[in-house]
């Protein structure tokens, strides 16, 4: 059977948030206010477009990436579109410095009581373009594909989960690419990254259900899809087409998916033995 969600808004102008929320009711847009998320990668595409969304609604949010100027890019657009910013912290940090990272759980746990959502957004694409790229892909350039977007992202979600813990309550997402389901020729190292990520979504997701019980643990993992982004140039999409599914996600009451995939455009995924989710998440 094939599962989906309706309603999902994936041309909904950003410049117009407050009229359509992004297609969530007001109940859960207003539920949003009262939490902190983190988002890595908010400098730009995806991350920008969904840390955008979440101040729009009202919600503490950490920012994340590299380079500084294009997190403060961000905040200047929020700006642009009335949205406050009061709320929003930049967080530059190397996610594949172990240091790095540490330094921003830090101010994390020091800005909020308890985290209650991490958004991964940050990503490499494929160092090189090649029919045998995985014969000829570099050992460096390998480490440092599956450092930025595998062992980041566990890095990450394994050192701030004991701060979203404390809220007995805890969203976080995934955000992965066809490519992981892929075996395209020239595209093995990225098709293996992103495969790995699916795995380590769904992983930590039976990983904290199973030993904190307690807890309303939803851990999940969302395609994209294409989008014109730094790593994707040819599209025409704008990179806000994932913000609608993020949102309904992140805001989803206690005893919602945990462990599944989903495709921005409301599609119930599977994944090895991930299965569908099989209800509804309005």
């Amino acid at each position: 059977m094939m599962y989906s969600t309706c309603r999902i808004l994936q041309d909904a102008p950003i410049s117009q948030w407050s009229m359509h929320h992004f297609g969530i009711s007001e109940k859960r847009w207003h539920a949003l206010s009262n939490k902190s998320f983190w988002i890595t990668g908010s400098g730009t595409g995806y991350g920008r477009c969904i840390a955008i969304a979440l101040a729009a609604a009202g919600a503490q949010v950490f920012l994340t990436g590299r380079r500084y100027d294009k997190l403060e890019e961000t905040l200047y657009e929020m700006k642009l579109l009335g949205i406050e910013t009061e709320r929003c912290q930049l967080v530059p940090a190397d996610i594949n410095d172990p240091t790095s990272v540490s330094g921003a759980v830090s101010v994390i746990q020091q800005a909020c009581p308890n985290l209650y959502g991490l958004v991964h957004s940050a990503a490499l694409p494929q160092p090189i373009a090649s029919p045998r790229a995985l014969l000829q892909i570099s050992e460096e350039s390998w480490d440092k594909l599956m450092s930025t977007n595998v062992t980041a992202a566990w890095r990450i979600t394994r050192e701030i989960t004991p701060h979203m813990l404390k809220g007995k309550a805890l969203r976080i997402l995934f955000l992965t690419s066809e490519a992981g389901w892929a075996f395209t020729p020239g595209f093995g190292p990225y098709n293996v990254s992103k495969a790995a990520l699916n795995n380590l979504g769904v992983s930590f997701a039976h990983e904290i259900a199973s030993y904190y019980s307690e807890v309303d643990c939803q851990s999940n993992v969302l395609n994209p899809g294409e989008a014109r982004t730094e790593m994707n140039q040819g599209s025409d999409v704008n990179p806000c087409s994932v913000v609608s599914m993020t949102l309904t996600l992140l805001s989803h009451p206690s005893g919602g998916p945990n462990g599944h995939v989903f495709h921005r455009d409301g599609r119930h995924l599977s994944f090895a033995y991930a299965t569908k989710y099989s209800k509804s998440i309005l």
